[in-house]
């Protein structure tokens, strides 16, 4: 029985396969509808590994489809299929709300007719709105999330509950994660957006490699210590390895839904960004601040005490390893996975 995985070819998704290759667990189904993503991720996943990996193309929300990956034997899911941009969110809510809400639908149905009962849901900080207090506890309070990305991981959380209510034999453990940057060590593999990235990490990499002209730092005006937005990145890798943690430990779980943060605990502003990626690489990171962007809160850092109790996980690459490794990422493949 296999563990399938939407989403696959993606940033954090490539990463984890990667990290449960690594782990032995070799039996793994990849599908991916590759709108933001690049079948190479994977061909250099398996040259790193020196392991297949089975792949199918095709969208969650094809419900022929989901049948027919099924039907091939599936123990567990992994779900990171979906759009991920908090600005983007804001413009397009109709097309976040059908890919990641419908989507997700579409898979849990599949779940159920083939009664597969275990999935790790890919979710994120955005779920805590603007928090009351910090750090973030898994307790802390849900909701009044400020875009519809957040509030369509908020809606799949609920769903999932939801199904864990009325099917005493589902686990669904929610993997709520901060900010991922950085790459594998190789830098083989890493985060490669479409036209200009939305997240920080790749656009810094992009200005030091003379790809993109400037940085806008959106906001210098919130309650920080510089005034620039403060997050708990977190490495890909660190994260990957959150994942592999959660796929060996939800067997000896009780059924239900579980709720757990993936994050470092602590917080650095974009500026604390900038300036140790300048360190690190030794390029100048050419930036001019703009107005604050839709959406964004001020601050958002994890307590990552509960996935060290349950997942037996903790991360532990610091930003120097971040930022390194983004680096020898961005110089390898200045166009990403395009020739």
């Amino acid at each position: 029985m296999a563990i399938l995985i939407t989403g696959g070819a993606g940033y954090i998704g490539s990463h984890t396969i990667l990290q449960l290759i690594k782990s032995d667990e070799k039996e793994i189904i990849v599908v991916d509808n590759l709108s933001n993503s690049s079948m190479e991720s994977l061909a250099r996943v398996e040259k790193l590994c020196g392991v297949k990996v089975s792949f199918y193309q095709g969208d969650i929300r094809d419900v022929d489809f989901m049948d027919n990956i099924f039907k091939k034997g599936i123990s567990k899911v992994i779900h990171f299929a979906g759009l991920k941009a908090v600005g983007e969110s804001t413009q397009m809510p109709i097309e976040y709300y059908d890919n990641n809400v419908n989507g997700s639908l579409v898979l849990l149905a599949a779940m159920k007719k083939h009664k597969v009962k275990n999935i790790i849901f890919s979710s994120s900080a955005t779920v805590y709105g603007s928090p009351e207090a910090l750090p973030i506890t898994e307790n802390s309070k849900t909701g009044g999330t400020t875009n519809p990305y957040g509030r369509s991981k908020l809606h799949i959380e609920e769903i999932l509950q939801d199904v864990c209510q009325s099917d005493s034999d589902f686990k669904a453990i929610a993997l709520r994660y901060f900010n991922p940057v950085g790459a594998d060590e190789s830098g083989d593999i890493g985060e490669d957006p479409n036209g200009l990235p939305n997240n920080l990490m790749p656009y810094v990499t992009q200005v030091a490699v003379g790809k993109l002209e400037q940085l806008t730092v959106f906001g210098s005006d919130y309650d920080t210590h510089d005034g620039t937005g403060v997050r708990d990145y977190i490495h890909v890798v660190d994260l990957a390895d959150g994942h592999v943690a959660a796929v060996k430990t939800i067997d000896k779980l009780e059924t239900g839904f579980h709720a757990i943060n993936l994050g470092t605990g602590i917080g650095y502003s974009v500026l604390d960004i900038v300036n140790s990626f300048q360190q690190v690489s030794g390029a100048v990171v050419n930036y001019k601040v703009g107005e604050r962007r839709a959406g964004d809160i001020a601050s958002c850092y994890a307590d990552p005490q509960k996935a060290k109790q349950v997942l037996n996980w903790q991360a532990n690459k610091s930003l120097t390893d971040m930022c390194a490794d983004a680096w020898k990422w961005q110089q390898k493949n200045p166009n990403g996975y395009s020739a």
